[in-house]
């Protein structure tokens, strides 16, 4: 891999200011049957949206093209079968989908990181796999650097007992702990080149510097029948002024994201200046997970940042949108007044995440979509007669 850091400050050039402007769409099983159809259905929408992508000089080169399922437990206790394994039952284990260094020392280093800061939670590593892929799709720049994807497969230490939500929260812990332990103990160039797309008991997320005919194309798993989901969320990435990369691709672990946090540098501030008076029943080590925010990511991931503490520490998936993309509630005459109290009560603890800006968005048990209160990305639903 011929790993390119991402361009620091300089001119007028500022990290800060990287905005998207992408296409975004879920599809989903109102009454949660899970099937490839949906997984199937997602990726053709997405080559449907390729015209709300970016490409480079190489019109094979895209800006970022992925999806967020559930995950797909048919498909992963197949493979562990064919290889004379077991896999825990399903909601009892969770899989990481990682971007690592492509050199093998550093992958070595990276998974002893994961391993041994797992068994501090309470929790094991059962077994890894190479997340199986055809390179020929890709064009010669994607293909350079294009990080090792592998996906590590981790539940309860033996004699531990996690119900789902514990395990979640655990996963979480652990993901934020290898990432700040990642930024200390590796060389800053393969530190940054270490990604952890997503680590769930509940969601997966394949994504990479592709276009969205080579999502399916590149991944093989897209295409077994064994992958279903009854919820899948896409994006194609569309980096007005970024520089794109592989882990800069969307879907990020909660949300996809079409347009831009435009009230960025305060959300970011805000949060930083509250971080040391966090508390939490059910994340009683927070010391260990700050910053909140991650710098590195764009506006949409440090939103998907904030968003997955709030859901951590406690509120539903609904309640944290609500908090962070509130309506405009100060000017609706009509607004049911229990509503009304809920946004002003939740004033008082974070500011709104402005965009322009429309959400998708799902934990792998709800999944919705929502306008920020300016109203200026276009979204639209519908529900067919057969529940979709």
């Amino acid at each position: 891999m011929q790993h390119i850091q991402s361009p620091k400050k300089q001119g007028l050039y500022d990290p800060q200011f990287e905005h998207d402007a992408c296409g975004i769409a879920m599809f989903a099983n109102i009454r949660g049957y899970r099937s490839h159809h949906i997984v199937d259905q997602a990726l053709t929408a997405l080559e449907r949206m390729n015209h709300r992508g970016g490409r480079g000089a190489d019109p094979e080169l895209g800006d970022g093209a992925g999806i967020l399922t559930q995950l797909p437990d048919s498909l992963f206790r197949s493979e562990w079968e064919r290889a004379g394994k077991s896999l825990p039952q399903a909601g009892q284990y969770g899989a990481g989908m990682l971007f690592l260094p492509d050199d093998a020392d550093m992958v070595h280093r990276c998974e002893s990181l994961i391993e041994s800061l797992a068994a501090e939670e309470n929790l094991q590593v059962v077994g890894w796999r190479d997340v199986p892929s055809d390179e020929s799709v890709l064009c010669s720049q994607a293909r350079q650097t294009k990080p090792c994807i592998r996906q590590v497969f981790v539940a309860s230490r033996e004699g531990v007992s996690l119900d789902e939500d514990a395990l979640e929260r655990a996963l979480f812990q652990l993901r934020r702990r290898v990432e700040n332990a990642a930024r200390k103990v590796l060389p800053e160039e393969w530190a940054e080149a270490f990604y952890i797309c997503s680590m769930s008991s509940r969601t997966i997320v394949y994504k990479g510097l592709l276009t969205p005919e080579q999502l399916r194309a590149f991944y093989t798993d897209l295409r077994d029948d064994r992958y279903e989901s009854a919820v899948a969320v896409i994006h194609n990435r569309f980096s007005t002024n970024t520089f794109p990369s592989w882990r800069r691709a969307q879907p990020n672990r909660v949300v996809a994201h079409n347009g831009e946090i435009n009230t960025i540098n305060g959300n970011i501030n805000w949060m930083m200046a509250r971080e040391a008076s966090f508390q939490s029943k059910l994340l009683p080590r927070l010391d260990q997970i700050r910053p909140v925010i991650d710098l590195s990511g764009s506006d949409s991931a440090m939103f998907d940042n904030v968003l997955e503490l709030l859901v951590m520490s406690g509120r539903s998936l609904a309640h944290a949108l609500m908090m962070m993309i509130p309506e405009p509630w100060h000017n609706i005459q009509n607004m049911d007044e229990v509503k009304r109290a809920f946004y002003q009560f939740h004033s008082s603890l974070m500011e709104p995440w402005d965009g322009p800006a429309a959400m998708v968005f799902t934990d792998g048990v709800h999944a919705g979509a929502c306008l920020d209160r300016n109203g200026l990305r276009p979204a639209r639903f519908i529900v067919t007669d057969d529940g979709y």
